[in-house]
């Protein structure tokens, strides 16, 4: 069997705290957030359309914001499937929080799932660049929506969202950067910690949330 044809690794609990503990064991500032915070939450969401909805809602506002509009979209359609989905107006989708761009950007997901133009469950079978391809190819999911939705859907355990403004600010605090990285600085800086990059975003985003005074195991990440 050929390396392309063998299933993506997916991270568990059992190998989230052996990279947890490689990390620390690598990188003294990632050691000191292990520390000062103990363990993060491995923060695994559920595969399918109801996530990668979720995760388009979280693009460009706040978690709370995000968490509230997927609230009324559940209360308004249960089960979340793409077919009962096609079925809200865009005047409900506006009621609940769509933007109408995301409304957009979900209804034509949800097309394409309801036709089985698409079945997200193919994920699961593809390498990390090429799954990242094929959700990037759906208008309104950029790299940041496919790398998270790869992240904690997935469990891929070395994604890295570069996109992710949470991340850098926290890489800027832990490793006592002068200014926020950019992506391109973000990404030379993540070398080091393959292919754990997934559990050092935990980690990062664990100091984060920590600093600030939130429980991050009462957070959907």
């Amino acid at each position: 069997m050929s390396s392309s044809e063998i299933r993506p690794f997916v991270i568990d609990q059992f190998s989230f705290v052996k990279g947890v503990s490689e990390l620390a064991r690598r990188d003294d500032d990632l050691a000191g957030v292990l520390n000062t915070y103990g363990r993060p939450p491995l923060w695994v969401r559920e595969p399918g359309f109801p996530t990668l909805v979720y995760i388009i809602l979280e693009q460009q506002v706040s978690l709370a914001s995000a968490k509230a509009a997927f609230g009324r979209l559940n209360a308004a359609v249960r089960p979340l499937t793409p077919h009962k989905f096609l079925k809200l107006s865009d005047a409900d989708l506006l009621r609940i929080g769509f933007s109408r761009q995301k409304t957009l950007y979900t209804r034509l997901l949800a097309e394409s799932l309801s036709r089985r133009q698409f079945d997200l469950r193919y994920l699961h079978e593809l390498h990390d660049d090429a799954a990242r391809k094929m959700l990037t190819a759906f208008k309104g999911i950029g790299n940041w929506t496919a790398d998270i939705y790869l992240l904690s859907a997935l469990r891929r355990p070395d994604i890295w969202p570069v996109g992710d403004l949470a991340l850098a600010a926290a890489v800027q605090e832990v490793k006592h950067l002068r200014k926020r990285p950019s992506p391109e600085r973000l990404e030379k800086l993540s070398q080091p910690w393959r292919p754990y990059r997934a559990v050092a975003a935990r980690l990062f985003w664990h100091a984060y949330l920590s600093k600030r005074g939130h429980n991050s195991a009462t957070i959907s990440l």
